[in-house]
């Protein structure tokens, strides 16, 4: 009995695919299960925010439906120079989220020791400090408990830190200054 050993080595190809284009394909499968475990998470944080809401916090999928892309909302919490402030965000979420963290940008203006005037913020848990267990909800909490206590020892805004160690009247002008409402 003979053994045809070529044919061995392609049994599991599809007809008429070359060994070269196999491990192109695997990767392919593999970036769609990617895709669809990071729909299927966010699928979850988003159903778990409707469900259970957080008063002072709401994110949600842009009307493009795109599920990468989510507009937020903060509203400043009572007793900080931001107290009622309307704050809308942006998240762009990698395709391998949640073992990566999402890009999230201030959209409304504001004046803050931790955030640039190009809405980037300076916070741990979206760099380096970032873990899989945490979400959308975790980050806009993070972010709402950032209003009201900066971290003035890395500011991204030098001038912010410094009025905002030294003279709170003149921070909460430069706060309501800066702020404006924005549509979606």
């Amino acid at each position: 009995m003979s053994v045809d050993f070529a044919s061995e080595d392609t049994q599991n190809s599809l007809p008429g695919l070359s060994m070269m284009a196999e491990p192109h394909k695997l990767n392919t499968v593999s970036r769609k299960a990617d895709t669809q475990s990071v729909t299927k998470r966010l699928q979850s944080e988003l159903m778990t925010l409707m469900m259970s809401p957080t008063p002072g916090i709401s994110a949600f999928p842009g009307a493009d439906g795109n599920l990468l892309h989510w507009t937020a909302t903060i509203i400043g919490p009572k007793g900080t120079p931001y107290a009622d402030l309307n704050l809308k965000l942006s998240f762009e979420f990698p395709g391998n989220y949640p073992y990566a963290a999402p890009t999230v940008l201030f959209k409304t203006p504001i004046y803050h020791p931790n955030i640039d005037f190009s809405g980037r913020i300076c916070l741990d848990i979206l760099k380096d400090k970032w873990s899989a267990v945490y979400n959308v909800q975790t980050v806009l909490l993070s972010l709402q408990s950032l209003l009201g206590e900066p971290n003035n020892a890395s500011p991204l805004n030098n001038e912010a830190a410094q009025i905002h160690q030294r003279d709170p009247d003149e921070y909460q002008r430069k706060v309501l200054a800066r702020h404006q409402d924005i549509d979606d």
